[in-house]
């Protein structure tokens, strides 16, 4: 077999989504590999194929035993051997699991980092061909991640250790530029492909509030929205205070902190996993690697300490693809927590480290500009244009001209510059206001009194965002400021944020978006039941049966046979023996639906084009394949894919294939094709997006011939 065939046969899809080939290439290939790929892009795909097709076992490193369990669980359901070695386990399992290991009964084996060096592993290791090592969240060996866990540096003296170096391979879902750097070093990965597919999750909308009261805003948040979520609390008093008050009002809920009991923390996980209770509050010592696709919402009740652990704990909703909420709660008050919790640390240089994450954490939080452009750029990812989708995007904002105090704000740092200074914020602002006791006989010294630390720290975020203002922990002003000192451009700043009014609109536009032609919701609730039913049989959570997107997709095709069935993303042929009769059963006994009557007609260009959704913004060739094959599945046409699409681009002389990838040719730009840079260990390479424009002349180049 090869890997699109294990893709199909155990997993259920039909293509892999963007950078899985290649990382799967190379490790048939006895390369290194590091991925960086955002949440719910696929990760663990990328060493589960070429673990059922290597001889031997794999070995996969994981940071958490309930990670292990999720993964081994849905690894078992589709047909592949596979099991894990943890402290979980009774003397009678592991002596049975070390056995059948071996036996050399397993594929894939998950094993915690701890007990790497233990007397047991090592012998248990030389006994076993390990062809493959894949460390999962690899950014927790580097000190500089927000997860460092030491036991992650014992994996080079473990391998080290082994007769023979297996091929390693290292994935994470968020890790800056320093971070990358320390897992290639850490891991000594050999000549590694070094692959960053891009940060982005356009299923998620972000969106920063300032509320009055909290708790008031998470309970209107939550009547709005009856689904699954997380809320995170900086405090496990306040994480206790929030689940109480959530309980007394009707809500199912359940704690989270690492003051419980590993007893209490287990059943809240499998409460929340198994969908007992709708809701976890927690701490951010939940939810690493959890592997629950149909999470809805993300809450974050206060600001985390960084973007790095605000990304990834909010990236652990939508992971199904379908819309997931982002929401952050902020208030002054957490920047005093935040900072509170980063001086206990006894290392000064960590502290100052963390002070400066932290200002790149409340600027997000204070910017008026679009949130995900923030949060992707962050990561060095260049994003040309606003995304249209998120808080700042969307929201309906007074817009005040602050001209002169911005210029007041560049002149008092320019002439701090000048004399040989660049300060911190809080020092900076405190001789604008007058509050200082040095530079008294500056010329901007007190220029602002009057106004409040919190304004200036709005003007400033605003200036830094605009490229005014330098801010690595100390300001300095940049060359282009000379254009607002000057007056040639003024700057004006975004009013408190209102509640949006368009809000159900774009709960109701994400709905839409996320099944792309109609559905029956009566017959997606009877397949949930019937998924619920069946893991219930089975004692494992509902979407280790199927996912709500297969669940989705089924409704959409509604298959009559098996051989339709196989069709349906997500049903492979392990899930379809086992579980194939059983749905079908349902959907035989249900009426298709209207638009899977209609999909017979005849399907014209002009229908077609009708029909498909053209963005306004730019989209990358995946996102248009995705678009294009909602309508040819309606119509009973074969799926294309973003490689078949970027092959017709070329062919036709709108795409030439480069060292930096596939790149608009000099006739693609003039037809709406641009480029973005996007980062990798290995360099920059070029990333092709398409205009409404371009979307069209993919459709035509696809369509048309057949027509």
């Amino acid at each position: 077999m090869n890997p699109n065939q294990i893709l199909k046969q155990y997993f259920g899809y039909d293509e892999f989504r963007e950078g899985q080939s290649e990382l799967v290439d190379a490790l048939m290939h006895s390369r290194d590999a590091l991925g960086i790929m955002p949440t719910g892009a696929g990760k663990s795909l990328c060493y589960q194929i070429p673990a059922m097709l290597l001889p031997g076992v794999t070995l996969v490193i994981s940071p958490l035993i309930s990670l292990m369990r999720d993964q081994v669980q849905a690894l078992v359901t589709n047909g592949v051997p596979a099991a894990f070695i943890n402290s979980s386990l009774t003397e009678t399992q592991y002596n049975k699991a070390v056995t059948n290991a071996r036996g050399g009964q397993y594929k894939i084996i998950y094993i915690a980092p701890e007990r790497l060096l233990s007397l047991s592993m090592l012998e248990l290791a030389q006994s076993m061909q390990i062809s493959l090592i894949a460390v999962d969240e690899a950014h927790c060996i580097s000190q500089w991640g927000q997860d460092f866990r030491p036991s992650y540096l014992d994996i080079p003296g473990f391998v080290e250790s082994l007769p023979t170096r297996p091929v390693m391979a290292a994935f994470t879902a968020t890790a800056t530029h320093l971070v990358r750097n320390d897992i290639l070093s850490a891991l000594r990965l050999i000549d590694p492909l070094a692959l960053v597919t891009g940060f982005d999750r356009p299923n998620l909308y972000f969106e920063v509030k300032q509320p009055k009261d909290k708790y008031s805003a998470l309970i209107q948040y939550l009547k709005e929205n009856d689904n699954n979520g997380i809320v995170y609390c900086s405090t496990r008093k306040e994480v206790e205070g929030v689940t109480e008050k959530l309980t007394a009002d009707g809500y199912s809920a359940a704690r989270y902190h690492a003051g419980l009991s590993d007893a209490e923390r287990s059943r809240s996980q499998d409460d929340f996993l198994y969908n007992r209770v709708n809701i976890i509050v927690a701490t951010n010592a939940f939810g690493m690697g959890i592997d629950k696709p149909d999470v809805r919402f993300v809450i974050h009740y206060n600001m985390p300490q960084n973007v790095e652990s605000y990304y990834q704990e909010a990236g652990r909703a939508g992971r199904d693809g379908l819309p997931g909420d982002c929401i952050l709660f902020y208030a002054r008050k957490d920047i005093n927590t935040a900072l509170f919790l980063i001086k206990q640390s006894d290392n000064p240089d960590e502290i100052a480290r963390n002070r400066q994450l932290l200002n790149k954490m409340e600027r997000y939080c204070e910017t008026d500009a679009c949130l995900r452009r923030y949060l992707l750029e962050y990561f060095g990812e260049r994003v040309g244009h606003d995304c249209g989708n998120c808080g700042s995007c969307n929201g309906n904002y007074d817009e005040t001209d602050v001209t002169i105090d911005v210029q007041k704000v560049l002149s008092h740092i320019g002439r701090l510059n000048k004399a040989g200074k660049r300060f911190m914020f809080t020092h900076t602002a405190d001789i604008l206001l007058g509050k200082s006791d040095d530079f008294t006989d500056l010329s901007t010294f007190g220029i602002m009194k009057g106004a409040t630390r919190h304004y200036i720290r709005q003007l400033t975020n605003r200036l830094t965002a605009l490229g005014y203002i330098h801010d690595n922990g100390y300001l300095s002003i940049t060359p282009k400021a000379n254009e607002v000192l000057f007056g040639v451009v003024r700057v004006s700043i975004r009013g408190n944020k209102p509640e949006s009014s368009a809000k159900k609109e774009r709960i109701r536009k994400q709905i839409e978006d996320s099944a792309k032609y109609a559905f029956s919701e009566e017959l997606l609730a009877k397949l949930k039941e019937l998924r619920l039913t069946i893991a219930q049989e089975e004692n494992v959570p509902a979407y280790v049966v199927f996912s709500d997107a297969t669940l989705i997709d089924m409704c959409q095709k509604h298959p009559h046979t098996l051989e339709e069935m196989v069709s349906v993303s997500g049903v492979g042929q392990v899930k379809l023996k086992r579980y194939g009769e059983r749905f079908l059963q349902l959907l035989y006994a249900e009426q298709r639906n209207a638009a899977l009557k209609e999909k017979k007609a005849e399907l014209t260009l002009e229908l077609f084009m009708h029909e498909v959704d053209i963005d306004d913004r730019p989209l990358q060739i995946s996102r248009v394949a995705e678009n294009i094959n909602a309508v040819l599945l309606k119509y009973d046409r074969p799926k294309t894919s973003g490689m078949r699409l970027n092959s017709l681009l070329i062919e036709a002389g709108y795409l030439e294939a480069t060292d930096d990838g596939k790149t608009p040719t000099d006739f693609g730009c003039e037809h709406g094709i641009t480029s973005v840079r996007r980062n990798s260990e290995r360099g920059e390479y070029l990333q092709s997006l398409f205009n409404a424009e371009a979307q069209r002349i993919c459709v035509r180049l696809l369509l048309e011939p057949n027509l």
